[in-house]
């Protein structure tokens, strides 16, 4: 039995929305990634950074025997990283 213009035009509209609906989730996984690179990097950078200024900060009013700087930076990294490790682990 041959096919009438209304099944014709339903499979054809059917076929162009799964095209378009694949195409959209290709390109969202893409900028996906490279906003969850932006948004990791910046989580490491942003406590790190944070931590220089105030350990520089506090070397220069209250200077001691052990580096201010040296253990914010430290600090600010290691929770960098806990919190860039969140954020992977939630978005998966």
């Amino acid at each position: 039995m041959p096919e009438t213009p209304e099944q014709r035009m339903l499979r054809d509209v059917g076929a162009k929305q799964e095209r378009m609906l694949r195409a959209r989730q290709a390109r969202k996984g893409n900028l996906s990634a490279v906003a969850i690179l932006g948004v990791v990097g910046w989580s490491v950078v942003l406590p790190t950074l944070a931590g220089v200024a105030l350990g520089v900060w506090l070397d220069q009013r209250w200077p001691g025997r052990i580096s201010w700087s040296i253990t914010l930076l430290v600090t600010g990294l290691v929770a960098g990283c806990v919190n860039a490790w969140l954020r992977i682990r939630e978005d998966r």
